[in-house]
């Protein structure tokens, strides 16, 4: 677990939530490996990165739909496809991500 994002999480204020990303598993070549952790804010903000682009950005969206739902899901993050290669990003991998609500009391999940 990244230490930044470990850390944004514990200073979480009382009734904030924010969504964490953990990378659970990848194939081929990725930006970043199983265990990197990006964590989003309602506002906008981030702490930690699974590689940035628009791999991170398709992290990003369905962030906001756990985040509006609550409901822990996995995605997968396609590193494969033309939009990646327009984005400048050339691994040609597919990272597994694990999505789910954190709280300002630091309980994952609620």
């Amino acid at each position: 677990m990244d230490h930044k994002v470990t850390r944004a999480i514990l200073d979480l204020t009382a009734g904030e939530e924010a969504a964490l990303v953990t990378v659970i598993s990848t194939r081929g070549s990725t930006p970043r490996k199983a265990g990197a952790q990006v964590l989003f804010y309602r506002d906008g903000r981030s702490v930690g990165t699974i590689g940035g682009g628009c791999g991170e950005a398709e992290a990003r969206r369905t962030a906001w739909e756990v985040l509006r739902t609550r409901q822990p899901r996995t995605a997968r993050v396609e590193l494969t496809h033309e939009l990646a290669e327009a984005d400048g990003m050339v691994c040609g991998g597919v990272m597994e991500v694990f999505i789910e609500t954190v709280s300002g009391s630091g309980k994952v999940g609620e």
